[in-house]
C-alpha cells in the first residue's frame, strides 16, 4: 500500500485529522531543507508537501512566491529537490511525501524519467497545480507506472460533475482549495468550507485535505472538525524565511507546528 493510503487509513482508524505542512525546497536555505522536514515530522506532521521552486507560481501568494524566488537564486531545481527527498528518506522511511508544484519543470525533466526518479528517491505523490484532469492522462499514466499517486485539486467553483470526476481520478486524497484565490490569504470562511466539504463527501469516501487560508491552531482546529486533513503552508514558510541557520530553521518549524498538532489532537 502506498504510504499516503496507509497514513489516511491509520488516521481514520484513530479518529484523527491529518496535519500536512508545506515548505518550499531550498528555503530558507539548501542546508536547512532536510533538517526542517525531519523537525516537522517530530512535531507531528502526518504527511509533508514539499514545494518545487518555479519561476511563475501563479496559484501562490507573495509569501510562497518569494520563497520560490529565493530557492531559485540558490539554483534549486527538480533534480536538487529529488536529492532532498533521498536524503530525507535515509532517516525516515515512513512519512508520506508529496511534491507540489507546476507542470513545466516536470515536462522539461521528461514525464517518464521524472516518475522513475521520483519513485526511486522516495516520493509518494505529486500535486501539479496547473494540471487539470482534462490534461492529466499522460502524467497520471507515468506516475501510476511507478506506483506514485497524482493528487488533484478541487475549488469552490468546481461543480458537482467535476467534483465527482476529481474524486474518481485523484490519488491519495483530494486537496480542497478553501477559496478562489492564492495561497496565504487571510479570509477563510469556515462555515462555507464546512458546507462545501460535506457536499463533496456525498460523492465518495476519498480523504479530503483542506488548504489555503489555514494559518494557526484555531483555524486548523476548526477545519479538522470536518476535513480529513489540514494543509498549512504560507504561515509556516513565512516563519522560516529569516532563519539564520539550519538548526534555527528546524527549531522554528517544530515550534510552529507543535501547537497546531496539539490543537488537532484536542479536537480528536
Amino acid at each position: 500500500m502506498n504510504r499516503i493510503d496507509q497514513k489516511f487509513s491509520e488516521l481514520r482508524a484513530a479518529g484523527r485529522a491529518g496535519l500536512i505542512p508545506f515548505v518550499t525546497a531550498g528555503d530558507p536555505s539548501v542546508a536547512a531543507t532536510v533538517p526542517v522536514l525531519h523537525a516537522l515530522v517530530r512535531a507531528g506532521a502526518d504527511l509533508i508537501e514539499l514545494g518545487v521552486p518555479f519561476s511563475d507560481p501563479m496559484a501562490d501568494g507573495p509569501v510562497i512566491q518569494l520563497s520560490s524566488e529565493r530557492a531559485l537564486t540558490r539554483k534549486v531545481g527538480l533534480r536538487q529537490v529529488l536529492e532532498f527527498v533521498r536524503e530525507f528518506r535515509a532517516g525516515d522511511a515512513a512519512t508520506p511525501l508529496v511534491l507540489m508544484g507546476y507542470l513545466n519543470p516536470v515536462e522539461l525533466y521528461g514525464l517518464g524519467r521524472f516518475a522513475h526518479d521520483a519513485a526511486q528517491a522516495g516520493v509518494d505523490g505529486v500535486l501539479l497545480v496547473d494540471c487539470p484532469p482534462e490534461e492529466a492522462a499522460p502524467i497520471r499514466a507515468a506516475l501510476s507506472a511507478q506506483g506514485l499517486q497524482q493528487i488533484l485539486l478541487a475549488a469552490p467553483t468546481s461543480d458537482e460533475q467535476r467534483v465527482a470526476r476529481l474524486l474518481r481520478e485523484t490519488g491519495g486524497y483530494l486537496y480542497y482549495v478553501s477559496f478562489a484565490g492564492v495561497t496565504g490569504a487571510a479570509r477563510l470562511e469556515q462555515e462555507s468550507v464546512r458546507e462545501r466539504v460535506a457536499a463533496i463527501r456525498a460523492h465518495g469516501t476519498t480523504p479530503i485535505a483542506v488548504g489555503f487560508g489555514v494559518r494557526d491552531a484555531e483555524s486548523a482546529r476548526t477545519i479538522a472538525g470536518f476535513a480529513d486533513a489540514v494543509v498549512i503552508g504560507s504561515a509556516l514558510v513565512e516563519r522560516l524565511a529569516s532563519a539564520g541557520s539550519p538548526a534555527e530553521a528546524a527549531e522554528r518549524a517544530a515550534g510552529f507546528l507543535a501547537p497546531i498538532r496539539a490543537a488537532l489532537d484536542r479536537e480528536a
